[in-house]
C-alpha cells in the first residue's frame, strides 16, 4: 500500500547516485539509487523527522502504522542488523528480534529483488544515512490485529517467493521493466485488488486496487486500463505526473514526486516495455459505494445545467438542487479549469473534458480530489490545488454540497448517469471503505468465533475420549 521518498532528502542531497545507471544494470548496484526506485522514505521519513528515522504513520484499513527507524541507530534503528537480518526483514517481514512485521511494508514485492540489490541497499544505509538515536511511537492496533503472530499464516499464504530471474525469452527492457514493476517499485502493492484476508489477488494482478480513500487503476491494456495511453504519455505520466488525459494525484503524486521522477529514462521506459506486455484485464475498481444501507436523499442524478447555459444568472437557481451542481463549479472551480471544463490554454489547470478521473471507475479519485486537493512537485515545479473538505483553508463545502459538484462535473465533462452521493462522499471522507476483514472483526463476531472454535475443540475431545474408552 504505497506511498513519499524523504520530504526532506531532496534529490541534490544523493549526489550523483541518482544520475548511476539502472540498477542491476551496474557492476556495483547504486544503494541510494535502489533506495529512491523502492521508496524507502515514503513510510519512514515523517513529516519535519530526520532521514528515515521512522515515526511517520502508515493509513491502513485496520488501523495506522507506525513506521519504524531504519537509519544505522544501533538502539534505535537496524544498526546491529547483519546482511541476513536486513534480507530477512525486506524479503520475509521478520525483523532481527523475530516479531513479524505488517505487509503496510511490502515485503511480498521485495522478495522479488536480487542479492546484488539488497546488499548494495543494506550498504547504503549502513554507511551513507546518518544515525538518528530516536525511538518511533509504537504501532497498537485493535484485537485481533495487534497479533503480530498471526502474520506467520498470512504470510504463508501470501508472501515469500524467490527472487526474479531474466526471462530468455523476452527483451532486455521487459525483464527491466518486469523487475522494476514487481520488485522495488512494489505497483501491485496499490494497483493489485485484495482479497477477504487482504492478501493481494494474484490472478488480477495490476488489474486496480483501493488505497485507503483514493483507487490505484487498472494498469493492464484491458477496459478501464492503458489501452488508451500511447507510450509518451504513460512515460510522461511516470516521470512527471502530468499526461493530456491525467493528472497524479493522492498516492501516485507522492510516488512520481519521490521515487519515479528520479528514475533513469531508461528504466522508466522499461517498465512501460513491460506494462505494455500484460494480459489484458478489466478494471478491479468499481465506483464508491454508500458506507451504508439507508437511502440517501440526493441519490437521483440532478439535470446538469451548466452555468454558461443559465437565462437568469447563478442566483436565479440558488435554491435549486438541480442547478447548485453547476453553481458550486463556476464559484469553486471555473477559474482554474475554465466554465467549459477545457483548463487552461498553457495546461497548467488540466482539462476535465475526457479526464480519466470522471470515469465512473475512478469516482474515489474525484470525490478524493475536491475533498483534499492535489500536491505535487516535479523538478521546480509545485502543481498545487486546495481541497475543499473540512479541513480548507479556502472553502469548506458540505458532503452534500460535494455530491452535487462531483456529480455536475461528471456529467458534464465526463460520462453522463454518473450520481455521486453525499453518504459515498462521507465514506471517502472519513478513509475510504471499511475492508471486509475489518467488519467481521467486530467483539460479536469475534465472541462467536472463539465459541465456535472452542465447541469444536471439546467435540474433539469428546471424540479422542470416546474412542479411548472402546
Amino acid at each position: 500500500m504505497t506511498y513519499h521518498l524523504t520530504r526532506h532528502l531532496a534529490p541534490a542531497l544523493l549526489g550523483l547516485s541518482l544520475c548511476a545507471g539502472p540498477l542491476g544494470a551496474q557492476e556495483a548496484p547504486d544503494g541510494a539509487y535502489i533506495a529512491t526506485a523502492a521508496d524507502c522514505a515514503a513510510c519512514h521519513t515523517d513529516e519535519g523527522g530526520a532521514p528515515f528515522a521512522g515515526g511517520h504513520q502508515i493509513a491502513s484499513p485496520m488501523g495506522a502504522i507506525t513506521a519504524s527507524n531504519i537509519t544505522p541507530s544501533v538502539e534505535y534503528g537496524i544498526g546491529a542488523y547483519t546482511l541476513e537480518d536486513f534480507s530477512r526483514a525486506l524479503r520475509q517481514g521478520v525483523r532481527r528480534d523475530g516479531a513479524h512485521l505488517y505487509p503496510a511494508m511490502p515485503y511480498p514485492a521485495y522478495a522479488k529483488m536480487s542479492d546484488a540489490d539488497i546488499a548494495a541497499l543494506y550498504d547504503y544505509f549502513m554507511n551513507d544515512v546518518a544515525a538518528v538515536d530516536a525511538e518511533p511511537a509504537q504501532t497498537h492496533l485493535p484485537f485481533p490485529f495487534s497479533q503480530r503472530w498471526a502474520m506467520i499464516g498470512w504470510n504463508a499464504l501470501f508472501a515469500g517467493g524467490d527472487p526474479l530471474h531474466d526471462d530468455p525469452a523476452q527483451s532486455q527492457a521487459w525483464n527491466r521493466g518486469r523487475y522494476l514493476v514487481e520488485g522495488p517499485a512494489h505497483c501491485g502493492t496499490c494497483h493489485t485488488p485484495r482479497n477477504l484476508l487482504m492478501g493481494s489477488k494474484t490472478s488480477e494482478f495490476l488489474a486496480g486496487g483501493m488505497v485507503g480513500a483514493w483507487s490505484a487503476p487498472n494498469l493492464t491494456p484491458g477496459e478501464g486500463g492503458l489501452s488508451d495511453w500511447s507510450d509518451a504519455d504513460l512515460e510522461s505520466y511516470l516521470k512527471t505526473g502530468v499526461a493530456p488525459h491525467a493528472r497524479a494525484s493522492g498516492p501516485m503524486a507522492e510516488a512520481v514526486e519521490y521515487s519515479l521522477q528520479h528514475l533513469d529514462d531508461a528504466d522508466i521506459a522499461a517498465m512501460v516495455t513491460y506494462l505494455r506486455a500484460l494480459p489484458a484485464q478489466p478494471s478491479a475498481i468499481t465506483p464508491a459505494k454508500d458506507s451504508g444501507d439507508q437511502a440517501q436523499a440526493d441519490t437521483t442524478a440532478p439535470a446538469v445545467v451548466k452555468p454558461w447555459e443559465q437565462a437568469g444568472g447563478r442566483d436565479a437557481h440558488r435554491l435549486s438542487p438541480e442547478a447548485e451542481g453547476g453553481a458550486l463549479y463556476e464559484t469553486v472551480c471555473a477559474s482554474c479549469h475554465a466554465l467549459d471544463g477545457t483548463g487552461s490554454a498553457d495546461g497548467t489547470y488540466p482539462a476535465l473534458v475526457d479526464n480519466v478521473t470522471l470515469e465512473p471507475s475512478q469516482s474515489a479519485n474525484l470525490i478524493s480530489t475536491i475533498v483534499h486537493g492535489v500536491t505535487r512537485k516535479t523538478g521546480d515545479h509545485h502543481t498545487l490545488m486546495p481541497g475543499f473538505g473540512p479541513q480548507s483553508a479556502v472553502q469548506r463545502l458540505s458532503d452534500a454540497q460535494i455530491a452535487r459538484l462531483a456529480t455536475y462535473t461528471a456529467n458534464s465533462f465526463g460520462e453522463t448517469g454518473h450520481t455521486v452521493t453525499a453518504r459515498q462522499v462521507e465514506t471517502i471522507r472519513t478513509g475510504g471503505p471499511v475492508a471486509p476483514l475489518v467488519r467481521l472483526a467486530t467483539p460479536q463476531i469475534m465472541i462467536a468465533a472463539a465459541l465456535a472454535a472452542l465447541l469444536v475443540v471439546l467435540l474433539a475431545l469428546w471424540a479422542i475420549r470416546r474412542r479411548l474408552k472402546r
